[in-house]
């Protein structure tokens, strides 16, 4: 049985801004002639590696809900210019919108069960939504009804 990752998504306030870092480095790779994935480098490796590649994903925190996932398909030890070693967390192109999830400030990941895992949402569910302001769309999500 698959088991997930949650992670804050730093320095990002909508759905829309991580497509677009996501997309924008993809096509740099491109660019430069390199394979044109996505790595998420962490410092931490994850112990549950066989369950994490068995249709596991990454779960961002987004504005403090967790708000979309993308399929982990790989786990990589990467080394750093300073020598230590990481884990490069490969993930999928597809970003998958999820039903909102609370989430408080936390460092790193945490792991999260299927069970416990948020419902992926049908494709457009959210875009209905872009043209709310975003203190409204945040109230709604806080009491559960988005």
């Amino acid at each position: 049985m698959p088991v997930h990752l949650v992670k804050l998504c730093v320095g990002v306030k909508e759905v829309s801004e991580l497509v677009a870092w996501q997309t924008a480095r993809r096509k740099d790779m491109l660019s430069r002639g390199l394979k044109p994935e996505i790595i998420h480098v962490t410092r931490m490796t994850p112990r549950r590696r066989d369950e994490l590649l068995d249709g596991g994903s990454l779960y961002w925190v987004i504005k403090g809900f967790i708000q979309v996932r993308q399929t982990i398909v790989d786990l990589r030890v990467m080394d750093g210019k300073d020598g230590i070693r990481r884990c490069g967390i490969v993930l999928s192109p597809d970003v998958t919108p999820c039903a909102p999830a609370p989430r408080r400030p936390f460092q790193g990941w945490r792991y999260l069960t299927q069970a416990d895992a948020p419902r992926d949402l049908e494709a457009g569910v959210l875009s209905g939504l872009d043209g709310m302001p975003e203190k409204m769309r945040a109230e709604l999500m806080e009491l559960g009804l988005i």
